[in-house]
């Protein structure tokens, strides 16, 4: 008897479900685990939150639009909002690649590009992560979408979405200026494209970009330095690899469960005789192929280009935003018809790429401190070392915790826990915290902080020089929710206690 899956019947009779079901599953998954798993926030989203408290025009790190966003889902539902808004971000993308594909290949074999998504990596392991390349993703598939609508469709009132799309983009990365040019690269390049800039709506919307972006343009005008030099520095994770071949290893490693799925299901290396449950469509048009392979292609080959060429990754280090269209375009050059092998095993593949990553994450969490002593950063005290350290300087100075410098991640993690969250100061790159000074720390008080290995109470020598009359005390302990056989985590600490105002 012949084995069709759920999958594939849902599949073919209710595909939209399907969708909703798949993209609303795997939000679920990646909002669980961190709000039931992580006592402290992943990557760099501490930073990222500290920034965003202060509702800058722009920072070191970029534009300022998943700052804000950031700030404001915080504020509103703590951490939880932050992640939830992580995971609309991602859902919000999905749904606008499915819309695209249900307009190029129609609404079954755009659901198999979806599904083929989960086995990207980028757009579920690192989501948790809030920043600037999560709310890209969401903008640049939604310009992507409208481009089409404009332009492949000719609905032309969608120059005006595309506009707010791309300034949104700009004012979340700086990797939008990729999808900016390739844009105007491809309608340059097209008889379409071409066509469609002799109407007046192109060129309304192009107004109506600049006026998005205008703002934080006006701020990168007198703040260039500061970010460039963020970005000369940024030069790569690992040490062992130059730039460009960490961002190649990061593209091929992020469609590796998507490879897998294509393998299994093409039935490769397999019984291609046996009875394979169909899936079909109308035929795409020629300009159609071309716009899913040019951007799904172009974006990884100018990332590429440009980190080769400056031999610093800056925010390219997150890839998400460029593999947006790979799925589709797998899907586009299977064919019309598309003809599913060993559905069984590509079905419980697909649902372990689902599931087995956020799973094997938990269980990281829970048993690595107990059998290797391995320090999980996401299961480090946060909430103790923000109430211990606002609780300590209310008692000593009767005024609520205003400032936190230090090393930045701690700085950052103590200011995010502690009720009256303080401002951060970047005590090792001052320009990169200009709402705020050493000498506002030495007027009004606040905490320093720092990594202790042992007893020892003395500051790290650039703590100690911007603050020379520090007296600091003896480091705090602090257990982890899992301690396992870990250490305690020392935390060496000191209060600049606020001066009297003069008379």
């Amino acid at each position: 008897m012949h084995y069709v899956s759920l999958i594939v019947e849902f599949l073919r009779g209710r595909p939209s479900v399907v969708f909703w079901t798949a993209a609303l599953a795997q939000a679920a998954l990646w909002l669980l685990l961190p709000a039931l798993f992580y006592s402290t926030p992943p990557g760099e989203l501490p930073v990222v939150l500290a920034i965003g408290h202060e509702f800058r025009l722009g920072s070191y790190l970029g534009p300022p639009l998943a700052f804000w966003f950031g700030e404001v889902a915080f504020r509103a539902a703590g951490l939880f909002g932050v992640y939830l808004l992580a995971q609309a971000c991602i859902v919000v993308a999905l749904w606008a690649v499915f819309s695209l594909g249900r307009a190029i290949v129609g609404t079954r074999h755009a659901v198999l590009a979806v599904l083929l998504m989960v086995g990207v990596a980028a757009f579920n392991v690192p989501t948790p992560d809030f920043g600037p390349a999560v709310l890209a993703m969401p903008l640049w598939a939604l310009a992507l979408l409208h481009y089409w609508r404009a332009v492949g469709e000719g609905a032309r009132g969608y120059w005006f979405l595309l506009a707010l799309d791309l300034g949104l983009l700009l004012l979340a990365s700086y990797v939008g200026l990729i999808l900016l040019g390739l844009l105007i690269a491809f309608s340059l390049a097209t008889g379409r494209g071409r066509r469609a800039f002799t109407d007046a709506e192109p060129w309304i919307a192009v107004l109506l970009l600049l006026i998005v972006v205008f703002p934080h343009a006006a701020w990168l005008k007198e703040s260039a330095p500061l970010v460039l030099a963020a970005l000369t520095e940024s030069g790569g994770r690992d040490a062992a690899f130059s730039p460009a071949v960490w961002l190649a290893l990061a593209l091929i490693l992020s469609h590796l469960g998507a490879g897998l799925l294509v393998v299994l299901a093409s039935g490769w290396r397999g019984r291609r005789r046996e009875r394979a449950p169909e899936i079909d469509r109308n035929p795409v048009e020629r300009y159609a192929r071309v716009f899913v392979y040019f951007f799904a292609l172009a974006p990884m080959v100018a990332a590429a280009a440009i980190v080769l060429a400056a031999n610093r990754l800056g925010p390219l280090e997150r890839v998400g935003p460029l593999l947006l269209l790979s799925a589709l375009a797998i899907i586009v050059a299977a064919g019309d018809r598309v003809l599913l092998y060993r559905e069984r095993k590509a079905s419980l593949t697909w649902l372990g790429l689902l599931a087995a990553p956020p799973l094997l994450i938990a269980g990281g969490i829970l048993a690595l401190p107990w059998t290797l002593a391995v320090d999980v950063k996401v299961g480090q005290p946060a909430g103790a070392m923000g109430r211990f350290f606002a609780d300590n300087y209310q008692r000593r100075t009767g005024q609520p915790l205003g400032f936190v410098a230090g090393d930045l991640r701690l700085a950052a993690l103590v200011a995010l826990a502690a009720p009256s969250r303080p401002t951060v100061y970047f005590e090792h790159a001052p320009a990169r915290s200009p709402w705020v000074t050493a000498a506002d720390i030495r007027q009004k008080g606040g905490i320093l902080v720092w990594p202790a290995t042992d007893t020892s109470s003395a500051p790290p020598p650039a703590i100690k020089a911007a603050f020379p009359d520090l007296v600091a005390e003896l480091p705090r302990a602090f257990a982890r929710p899992v301690q396992g056989l870990l250490p305690l985590m020392r935390v060496g600490w000191a209060v600049v206690r606020p001066q009297p105002a003069p008379r």
